[in-house]
């Protein structure tokens, strides 16, 4: 794991309220398309037009997910007050994206998974469990976790803050594919389904976990 960018957190407790997170507002491709939103309904002068990446969803109170934000998204990610990003790609953060994150004091945890289109490419335990550790640390949050799209290597990290959370595969599955469409791999379900999370700390689960999913 790569960590850069210093960050001064206050230890104010974050309410933790998001059950249902799978019917919470997103923002995906396909939506955008089909938005009946006029154009030009936010095109007025002097407003900023804020604009969410690909993919774009609230996961849990303080929690969010997306695919690879671009300079025309750091409006919007600005309005969400991060703190953290989970980055889940090898390749080197762009350097308008560094900037961003040191100008607004948001640290980055850099988990360099691999991406594949092979559909049996081991997914590395380790990394998605150091990860979910990041994501269940309070401080940390509000953050943000990407990959390139937004679908695979999210999505596992996802499904498995889900079994954390208690819910059943029926619907992290439909969750996981909800975003990744006709790109789902069996792989990455299986890798989910196959997850062992005993060795998490209960106590670390966001309170509004939901055994009831």
């Amino acid at each position: 794991m790569r960590i850069e960018g210093p960050y001064d957190y206050d230890n104010t407790p974050m309410c933790q309220n998001a059950i249902g997170a799978t019917k919470l507002q997103s923002f995906t491709a396909a939506e955008a398309d089909n938005s009946p939103q006029e154009k030009n309904s936010f095109d007025s002068p002097g407003e900023e037009l804020l604009a969410p990446p690909l993919n774009f969803s609230m996961v849990d109170y303080g929690v969010f997910r997306s695919g690879f934000p671009e300079p025309a998204n750091f409006s919007f990610l600005r309005t969400l007050g991060l703190r953290s990003i989970i980055y889940l790609c090898p390749e080197p953060y762009p350097v308008a994206n560094a900037e961003f994150l040191k100008a607004n004091g948001i640290r980055l945890f850099q988990f360099g998974i691999e991406g594949s289109k092979e559909p049996f490419v081991n997914i590395p335990e380790d990394s998605i469990r150091e990860a979910l550790e990041i994501v269940l640390d309070e401080k940390n949050r509000p953050l943000l976790i990407h990959c390139k799209r937004g679908k695979h290597r999210t999505g596992c990290l996802v499904g498995c803050l889900r079994k954390l959370q208690r819910w059943c595969l029926t619907s992290i599955f439909y969750e996981y594919q909800r975003f990744a469409a006709d790109k789902a791999r069996v792989s990455d379900q299986r890798f989910i389904e196959l997850f062992e999370i005993s060795s998490l700390k209960e106590s670390c689960v966001p309170v509004s976990c939901s055994k009831g999913q």
